[in-house]
């Protein structure tokens, strides 16, 4: 990331969002609290970095900040005084890091005209640690916004959502990420495009499938599970060597997973509305054809049910190795 990206000039889409915020900050119009509410890996945090450097820049213009200023330099690096981070602890924000925020924000701003405070995932936030913060949320401080981050499923308290603004992030343009994935992480076109279409939107999924290396997995199982007739001795390694494989990712699997079940679900799309609707997994056009021709809708359902059991089973913390056995025994 370069020192110029923290500018709203350099984040990638969510185009209402940065409207709104640039305009309320240009009339003096801010609010108190925000919530950044939105799938992961969109960009939240990002933008409410962003946010806090364009408030705080010597040298504002055009409704952004100059990205080399003092004050700039120090939001790049993560070391501003005056910018605080909580993130959970484990599984959960809990009260303990909400009294010490309490704490912090008694003082003054050391530098900044404003303090920024980002609270991320707050949907893990255990109640009592929720129900603390209610007071700082209605009234913080002088010198002080706070900007929550959250998903779209997990839960909030009512009384969290009545005391922020909420702002809706969507899932980002597939082309724009691509473009990124290109320039700023070198991957080519088509893996761009391939990644940028089954992380659903979320440049930061994307970035994990690349680097767990997840795509090429995904492939080598399809392939294995187009072949017809196999003898048996091949097919029992063939699940030994893909367990294994899936076994290593550890607590990545159900990534993996997630994975299949995509390629299952284009393969109901095509089997529904033909081979001219749009899918997921553009870059297994090849592989999705072959697959269409061999299962049945019947049996694409009977294997998604499959997948569903898998997953169920990995969350009660069976054996890794013998879900993914049993798993590719079934689909093989």
């Amino acid at each position: 990331m370069k020192i110029s990206d923290l500018r709203f000039a350099c984040l990638l889409g969510h185009e209402k969002p940065k409207k709104l915020l640039r305009e309320a900050a240009a009339n003096n119009k801010l609010g108190h609290a925000y919530l950044f509410r939105g799938p992961d890996g969109v960009g939240k945090k990002r933008t409410a970095l962003t946010l806090a450097a364009f408030l705080n820049c010597v040298s504002p213009g055009n409704s952004d900040s100059c990205g080399r200023c003092p004050s700039c330099r120090r939001y790049f690096s993560g070391n501003h005084p005056d910018l605080l981070l909580v993130e959970p602890e484990g599984a959960a924000i809990k009260i303990g890091q909400v009294r010490k925020l309490k704490e912090q924000l008694a003082f003054a701003p050391m530098e900044a005209r404003m303090r920024v405070i980002i609270l991320e995932d707050i949907h893990t936030m255990r109640r009592e640690a929720a129900n603390s913060l209610l007071k700082t949320l209605e009234e913080p401080a002088p010198g002080n916004l706070l900007i929550l981050t959250a998903d779209l499923a997990g839960d909030i308290l009512p009384t969290i959502l009545s005391r922020c603004q909420v702002i809706p992030f969507g899932p980002l343009d597939p082309e724009e990420m691509a473009a990124v994935l290109m320039q700023e992480h070198g991957l080519e076109k088509t893996a761009a495009l391939s990644l940028a279409a089954v992380s659903e939107g979320s440049l930061g999924r994307a970035l994990f499938l690349h680097q767990a290396e997840l795509l090429p997995l995904r492939q080598e199982v399809v392939e294995e599970l187009l072949i017809a007739e196999r003898p048996q001795a091949e097919a029992v390694s063939a699940v030994f060597r893909l367990s294994d494989k899936g076994a290593a990712l550890k607590e990545n699997i159900g990534e993996f997973l997630a994975l299949l079940r995509l390629f299952y679900r284009d393969l109901v799309l095509v089997a529904v509305a033909g081979t001219e609707t749009p899918v997921v997994n553009r870059d297994m056009a090849s592989s999705l054809a072959a697959a269409a021709e061999r299962w049945p809708l019947a049996e694409l359902h009977k294997r998604l049910r499959r997948l569903d059991l898998a997953e169920k089973q990995l969350q009660r913390n069976c054996s890794r190795s013998l879900v993914l056995e049993t798993l590719f025994f079934d689909l093989l």
